[in-house]
């Protein structure tokens, strides 16, 4: 086994895709302090509520945004050079065909019950991980691949066993998805684990209370002593308590923000970034490295199952279109299916070309034919789709509504609807009556591919055997094999080479419509210092300190 030692990364929060409106020096009144003070409550405004902290769960932007305070990981990976370094495991080793990891972990880490972070709470964890469970309906985890057991072979030292390679498995270990919970935590049914007070973690803050769906209140963990080694800090935060207040509109949380009753805020739109900028606060859009957003088929349904139909709607999509009318800079127009800045991209512009003349002769030639109304017709039935819109993503209903006045030019209607929670969800699963849906996912690594596209997975083309009983015949074997090689191939450029065949078959089959790379975009007050994302856009609040007067 080769073993990986420490690495000393001084802590220069540097990100990829990272937009500083104005320089904070520059900002009247707000002097920067020559080192940070301890102290203070940050009032940060959250968009959505958080729906469940099992730390799977943390994929959703709300939910992960919780747990990157109150969870620590095995591993850390920086933000800058995204390299995996120490955190709770101090040292691996990892055979040659990545089927075994072993970590050594830290001594004297300690969760906030004071149970111990051991080697057995650490093989808990990613037993459940990796394995689910059934009876307390928690899921596997969409980071982990070919899991098959843990083995704690002394106090401080734990192997993990995989049944194929799982090359991605390291990185794994360092995403919100894998943060570490008490074995108390695991013990907990699936639903219960919404209650953000049932959350026991080793990270630096705490919850010590809830509104459920309004307000949390995070409280610094006082004896927090284990951060990772290039971390600026190295004992408590700076911070006392993190009040999360849920503020679903746009207005009432740039509002908040200017008039100093707010400190952070996440998902500020586009349009308000000049607002913002004018008043000399400050914007962070930080990259989220993964699958861009998009617009997805189920080929299930049968008015998007033939390939010249998804191909013409791939042709008759402007994205640049989108970009420029929509967003800012800091939201580039995809180029393929997964970000610039994400391991193994390919760019395939060549085969995203906006072409209606194209699209028009592509629809003619699968036979449907334009009627007195301009919808395409074909035996009887018009050529109508439907798709809901998915509140996490940036401006995401005027972006699908700009999407249906694109394929109005074609002749295709596209239906975009709100709906209830329930409805979407149910529907969502349900090819024929949702045969398109946006998607988008990040994680630094290519294995991001696979948690999007596999039925074991996301499974967001709506596969056969997959996530939706709904589903009659769509399967793509020959996908499912590229998705499931990228998960367990060894050779780090062969594993990149089958990442660009992954990313050019799926536009080859026009499976997906990459428009923007999503940040997440964050605005906050000038006298905020030291806000950190992790690899993918949360937010770090350990490092961050008020300077006020």
């Amino acid at each position: 086994m080769t073993v990986t030692s420490s690495l000393s990364v001084s802590r220069r929060i540097v990100l990829a895709g990272l937009v500083v409106g104005i320089g904070l020096a520059s900002a009247p009144g707000w002097a920067q302090s020559p080192t940070p003070k301890a102290g203070g409550t940050l009032v940060y405004l959250e968009q959505q509520a958080h729906t469940n902290l099992y730390p799977p769960a943390g994929g959703f932007y709300p939910n992960g945004g919780i747990l990157n305070q109150i969870t620590d990981k095995l591993t850390y990976q920086n933000p800058q050079t995204l390299a995996i370094e120490p955190w709770i495991a101090e040292a691996w080793a990892v055979n040659e065909d990545k089927t075994e990891y072993v970590f050594k972990i830290r001594k004297g880490v300690t969760f906030s019950d004071g149970t111990p972070l051991d080697a057995a709470a650490v093989a808990k964890n990613y037993d459940a991980f990796g394995r689910g469970n059934k009876e307390l309906k928690l899921p596997v985890s969409e980071v982990i691949n070919n899991y098959e057991r843990s083995e704690v072979l002394d106090p401080y030292t734990v192997k993990f066993v995989f049944s194929k390679p799982s090359p991605g498995f390291l990185q794994g270990t360092s995403v919100i998805g894998s943060g570490l919970v008490s074995p108390a935590t695991l013990d907990r049914k699936f639903e219960d684990l919404g209650d953000a007070t049932k959350i026991v973690g080793s990270g630096p803050f705490v919850v010590s209370k809830q509104v459920l769906g309004k307000e949390l209140l995070l409280t610094a963990r006082k004896d927090y002593a284990w951060a990772p080694k290039s971390s600026a800090n190295q004992g408590r935060p700076y911070l006392d308590q993190i009040r999360y207040l849920i503020t679903a509109e746009d207005s009432v949380r740039i509002g908040a923000l200017l008039a100093g009753q707010a400190d952070v805020i996440r998902q500020i739109q586009a349009y308000d970034e000049k607002q913002v900028e004018a008043a000399k606060y400050v914007i962070y859009a930080p990259s989220t490295r993964g699958v861009n957003n998009s617009v997805v088929f189920r080929p299930d349904n049968p008015l998007v199952a033939d390939l010249r139909v998804r191909k013409a709607l791939l042709h008759a999509t402007n994205a640049k279109e989108i970009v420029q009318t929509l967003f800012s800079p800091n939201y580039p127009q995809a180029t393929s299916i997964i970000a610039s800045t994400a391991a193994g991209y390919v760019n395939i512009a060549d085969k995203l070309g906006f072409d209606l003349a194209r699209a028009n002769a592509l629809l003619d030639e699968a036979g449907w034919t334009r009627t007195g109304n301009g919808l395409r017709q074909k035996d009887g039935k018009e050529l109508v789709l439907t798709a809901y819109e998915s509140l996490p993503q940036p401006q995401n209903k005027a972006t699908l509504q700009l999407v249906a006045q694109q394929w109005a030019k074609v002749g295709v209607k596209l239906n975009v609807l709100a709906g209830d929670a329930g409805s979407r969800v149910a529907d969502d699963l349900d090819p024929l009556k949702t045969p398109v849906s946006p998607a988008m996912v990040g994680r630094a690594d290519p294995d991001v591919i696979k948690s999007q596209y596999h039925p074991a997975n996301r499974d967001v083309l709506r596969q056969k055997g997959g996530q939706s009983s709904k589903v009659q015949g769509f399967v793509d074997a020959r996908l499912n094999g590229l998705l499931e090689a990228v998960a367990s191939e060894v050779d780090d450029q062969k594993r990149l080479a089958v990442a660009g065949d992954i990313q050019r078959y799926v536009v080859d089959q026009a499976y997906a419509i990459p428009i923007f790379e999503e940040p997440q975009a964050f605005a906050a007050a000038p006298y905020v210092k030291g806000l950190a994302f992790e690899a993918v856009g949360r937010p770090s609040f350990y490092n961050t300190w008020l300077d006020k007067k």
